[in-house]
């Protein structure tokens, strides 16, 4: 009976120590990757005062966002920065009707007046340089909050060259109709607000950033106050 016992036992120890040969050096690969380089964060906006409160006016939209609707954190590694920072902005509208286009990059997103830019009625928009090609984490934008209203036909893309030729790639469009010619988004319409919007770009790749727009729910005009590009060299 004992060498039937030590039998089993030696048996099992057996077995244990095959699983542990097998399982162990996948554990090994797994602790030795670690986290990203650098790390994840949740992506933190610095947001201007709000500028209206209570319940905003109707506004009607086929397309618009719920208003209960939360969105996902946008996650980034630990040493982006805002690299549109006081970078040149050009524009398809050449003469804005309000405003200087450097004020999209000039760290103000104050939405008073004075401190964004009007451009012409139709589809416009306005254009970064970051100077050289960089990983783009995140975009966020504040078009107008001085009141609540939602711009149409929003889509923001990146590119290798100032003619949006090489390399484009569409980071938020919420044309869901294409209307603007330039694909259907699958993105929803969203009411302006302090809190702008953030759009998560995944890392993508280009040197410039391009933001059109196509009038708003209160007039055919198009605003933007500040874009904010989160990434690195």
């Amino acid at each position: 009976m004992k060498a039937r016992r030590w039998l089993v036992i030696s048996t099992v120890c057996m077995f244990v120590v095959a699983v542990m040969a097998i399982v162990s050096p996948a554990h090994a690969q797994e602790a030795a990757a670690g986290p990203p380089q650098g790390g994840l964060v949740k992506l933190k906006l610095e947001l201007p005062h709000p500028m209206f409160n209570g319940t905003p006016k109707n506004i009607n939209s086929l397309n618009l966002e719920k208003a209960e609707t939360t969105r996902d954190p946008i996650m980034v590694p630990a040493d982006v920065t805002n690299v549109a920072l006081n970078k040149p902005v050009t524009s398809s509208d050449k003469a804005p009707i309000i405003g200087e286009l450097e004020q999209v990059t000039d760290g103000d997103k104050e939405g008073a007046d004075g401190s964004f830019v009007e451009l012409g009625p139709g589809l416009q928009w306005v254009q970064i340089d970051l100077g050289a090609e960089h990983e783009i984490f995140a975009i966020a934008v504040w078009h107008y909050h001085s009141e609540a209203r939602v711009y149409h036909d929003m889509v923001v893309q990146t590119a290798d060259d100032a003619d949006f030729i090489d390399n484009v790639q569409t980071v938020f469009n919420n044309d869901h109709d294409n209307s603007s010619g330039l694909g259907v988004g699958k993105d929803k319409e969203y009411i302006e607000t302090k809190e702008g919007r953030p759009m998560d770009a995944k890392g993508v790749k280009g040197r410039y950033v391009r933001l059109y727009s196509k009038g708003s729910t209160s007039n055919d005009m198009n605003h933007c106050i500040e874009v904010e590009v989160y990434g690195r060299p």
